[in-house]
């Protein structure tokens, strides 16, 4: 399923390799965090669930890792948007042809045949 969300991608031909394999390496990054965070959060609550004054005081550590793991996702997502959005601007300047002015507004320029 993945091959198909990359090679949908590529067979516009607006994005290269080199923004496809971007992508791939952040969402292998956050797969990776939120596996890690299933792992946290089950641990916190067998240690919940234990009662044990070590074990809770212990989730105090876990829970500071949990969010920032959650921040470390956000942040990857933004690069992410902000990445897609730089690539697509860029591949779309000599596409539109005047049709967005540079605050990002909509133009009334046409091109002219002959």
């Amino acid at each position: 399923m993945e091959g198909d969300i990359y090679s949908s991608f590529g067979n516009g031909g607006h994005v290269d390799g080199k923004v496809l394999q971007t992508f791939q390496k952040s969402f292998v990054q956050v797969q990776d965090i939120l596996d890690q965070n299933r792992l946290l959060i089950n641990e916190i609550n067998q240690n919940h669930e234990s009662k044990i004054p070590d074990n809770l005081s212990r989730n105090v550590g876990l829970i500071k890792e949990l969010n920032n793991n959650i921040r470390r996702v956000a942040d990857l997502y933004a690069d992410l948007s902000s990445s897609f959005t730089r690539s697509m601007e860029a591949s779309s300047e000599g596409d539109s042809a005047g049709m967005y002015e540079p605050d990002g507004k909509a133009s009334q320029k046409r091109i002219r045949s002959g």
